[in-house]
């Protein structure tokens, strides 16, 4: 039987779509880049998915198309949430694993922190991208991608 599985990356301000897109071409896992119509990603080896400008539009057909074992790339939490509950392996650009045990504790820092600066506090924006981040990320997303097809094999072969 085959197995396939997909990468669907949150392709807009993505910094790690080179490497996204070369490490599943090594697995032979075919990568989708999602984006809005105000951005012109196209890149060998991956199918670029356009979708109307709109809040959360690209979030929102992202969801629609994921399916169990696929893996998804964002920094988005809500849409982090959305991928786990749908049995998708999840991980943002610095390769941090978002999961049902850790998900629940970054969407509540993310609402104290909207909460913290609707009233006037001041957050920090991310650190500087080091090539530790890149490395980092490709080292949890060939993990990743390992766990998606060894778990998409046993539960063909079940």
């Amino acid at each position: 039987m085959v197995c396939i599985i997909s990468v669907l990356i949150d392709a807009d301000a993505c910094p790690v779509l080179d490497i996204a897109v070369f490490v599943s071409s090594q697995y032979e896992i075919k990568p989708f880049l999602f984006c809005d119509t105000s951005h012109q990603i196209e890149m060998e080896n991956a199918i670029t998915i356009q979708v109307s400008e709109g809040r959360d539009s690209v979030d929102f057909a992202i969801v629609n198309a994921v399916s169990k074992y696929d893996i998804v790339i964002t920094q988005d939490y809500g849409l982090a949430a959305m991928c786990l509950a749908k049995g998708a392996f999840v991980l943002n650009q610095n390769g941090k694993e978002f999961t049902d045990e850790n998900i629940d504790q970054m969407l509540f820092f993310r609402h104290e922190n909207a909460k913290f600066r609707r009233s006037g506090g001041k957050t920090k924006g991310p650190k500087k991208r080091t090539e530790k981040n890149n490395l980092d990320f490709e080292i949890k997303f060939r993990q990743i991608c390992e766990r998606a097809l060894l778990a998409k094999k046993e539960d063909e072969n079940a």
